[in-house]
């Protein structure tokens, strides 16, 4: 962790954090929400130790980095458009991307605008996803939290009610649970977590409070734009095909596998129709923050897959 360092870009119009160690193939970690670069702190110093440049910014609003004008306007493509700019900033003409939650759908995204700029892709929790309103589950409880989330002012004014540490505290309680979260009428997804509940075993005082310390600073504004109030938002590509080598890491326990039939999805292959050269690997006792819950085991899953494709990026 000493020997990660933090500098900030200027990125359109907005200065962005970003973290980095080491040099050779780059490796650019795209995290998801409650998440910032922080959260891929034992992937950056193993990728380094193996002979890769691994680069982690905060998404714009998020963490470190400058917040944008109109946070409720933020869309998917200003993160595509924002890795773009941070590549050409870095000079980085090749790049393997890695992703999670979130941050996976920007991957994807990237993969399929701009192939030719990427050597392979990895994402933690999410496979390859259909947008728009026509491919969003209709069957979720009415309580689930991606569609409280996404009524604007509703999550707010629960966040509010507590600290900004009590708030990353619940979410990462909630997260590493295998159910999907889910209110009954009378309550806010807040209430579902009582205040006695410990963080899981993996997660320290001290993480919770780096991550508190850093959205004490930004706040949700942007996080809840993004990905929730624009999670409908599509592609804009015609052709639903990612045309590089994948990797798909999930936990067994991941609640996520319950959302809109992700576990059949991705189990009976027909998330190859669009990512063909798919590689998947399943944690047994994983949930939806594997990389910091499993770092070792997903760690090796990583390397192995970079350094097998790593002759891509060398021949550029």
């Amino acid at each position: 962790m000493e020997k990660i360092q933090h500098a900030f870009l200027d990125i359109r119009g907005l200065k962005f954090h970003i973290a980095e160690i080491g040099t050779g193939p780059a490796v650019v970690f795209l995290h998801g929400f409650p998440e910032i670069w922080y959260s891929w702190r034992h992937q950056m110093t193993a990728v380094s130790s193996a002979g890769f440049r691994a680069i982690a910014p905060d998404f714009r609003g998020y963490g470190l980095s400058e917040q944008p004008p109109q946070p409720e306007k933020t869309s998917f493509k200003d993160l595509l458009d924002d890795l773009l700019a941070i590549l050409d900033t870095l000079n980085i003409q090749k790049v393997f991307l890695v992703g999670k939650d979130f941050g996976a759908r920007v991957v994807f995204h990237f993969g399929l605008v701009h192939p030719e700029r990427v050597a392979a892709l990895v994402t933690l929790g999410v496979p390859f996803l259909l947008t728009g309103p026509q491919a969003f589950p209709t069957d979720l409880p009415k309580g689930f939290y991606m569609l409280r989330w996404q009524e604007p002012g509703r999550a707010e004014k629960d966040f509010g009610r507590f600290n900004v540490k009590t708030v990353v505290k619940n979410i990462y309680i909630l997260f590493s649970g295998s159910e999907l979260p889910t209110a009954t009428e009378d309550q806010e997804i807040m209430d579902l977590v009582d205040e006695s509940t410990p963080l899981p075993t993996w997660f320290t005082e001290d993480d919770l409070q780096i991550y508190a310390s850093l959205y004490e600073k930004s706040g949700f504004r942007t996080a809840l734009q993004v990905p929730y109030r624009a999670w409908l938002e599509e592609y804009g590509v015609d052709e639903l095909k990612v045309k590089v080598p994948a990797l798909l890491i999930m936990g067994e326990k991941d609640y996520a596998l319950k959302f809109g039939g992700f576990e059949d999805y991705i189990r009976s292959g027909i998330v190859n129709k669009y990512v063909p050269d798919l590689e998947i690997s399943f944690l047994s006792e994983g949930t939806h923050f594997v990389q910091e819950q499993y770092p070792d085991e997903v760690n090796k899953l990583l390397i192995t897959f970079l350094n097998k494709h790593a002759c891509i990026t060398s021949k550029e």
